[in-house]
């Protein structure tokens, strides 16, 4: 069975846009989001309205939770005062500009999916089983993966939230993060420099074999990032679309 799989699109339209179209030429069985429609840019409408008019399999990330139920904060973890307060600005900015149907839309998404492909037992989460906004990174303790496999007892689990994707093996068991989608992070140790691209997983899981590929697709991330400006958003997250950002 071939699956795409992609996570935190953040608001970013056009890098969305960039992967659906990506994804049409691999002829995939169905595509899957790991949730955070929303946050960051400046299209959360847009964004949430493709996803449900593509009829796209999507979980709940701590964003789209912030942003449904009016939550105060959004349950990211931010490093400083400053990024705390941009986050905040974030949250309110798009509380106040999502419809009330879109609202309900991220109200309703589920927090987590099952299903089994060739006897393996699948799961796909936003930050891990027990929390919305927990980050499983992956340098995580060989330990701590072995429990979450027996506290799952998932086969393969996908999950987003961190924005870096990788794989992660545990004997015969997966653990994916399948990257961002439109809120790139300093992720060399996969792709060897920062770059601009939205990404995607391509997953092919077969009784015998299984493949995992990140695929990057390069958008006009120019266009979101002026949107982002005229938007009266914070100038930061246009320099981050940018890669315009002391972190990298």
């Amino acid at each position: 069975m071939k699956l795409a799989l992609f996570s935190d699109i953040h608001s970013n339209l056009y890098a969305l846009e960039a992967v659906l179209s990506d994804i049409e030429k691999f002829s995939v069985d169905t595509a899957i989001c790991c949730g955070d429609l929303v946050g960051y840019g400046a299209h959360p409408n847009e964004v949430v309205k493709l996803i449900a008019e593509k009829d796209i399999s999507t979980v709940m990330g701590n964003y789209d939770d912030g942003v449904g139920f009016d939550r105060l904060l959004c349950g990211c973890d931010f490093k400083n005062e400053e990024e705390a307060r941009r986050g905040e600005k974030s949250l309110l900015w798009t509380r106040q500009k999502i419809t009330s149907e879109n609202k309900q839309i991220l109200k309703q998404l589920p927090r987590k999916l099952e299903f089994e492909i060739e006897g393996r037992k699948v799961l796909v989460i936003h930050g891990s089983h027990r929390a919305l906004n927990e980050y499983l990174h992956e340098k995580l303790p060989q330990a701590e993966v072995a429990r979450l496999f027996e506290e799952t007892g998932a086969d393969i689990i996908f999950c987003g939230h961190t924005h870096i994707p990788y794989v992660r093996r545990y004997k015969d068991k997966f653990l994916v993060n399948v990257g961002t989608v439109g809120k790139p992070k300093p992720h060399a140790r996969v792709v060897k420099r920062f770059s601009n691209d939205a990404m995607w997983i391509y997953a092919d899981i077969n009784k015998d074999d299984i493949l995992f590929k990140l695929m990057l697709v390069p958008y006009n991330f120019e266009k979101s990032a002026e949107a982002i400006e005229e938007a009266g958003l914070p100038q930061h997250f246009a320099d981050y679309i940018r890669g315009i950002n002391p972190d990298f």
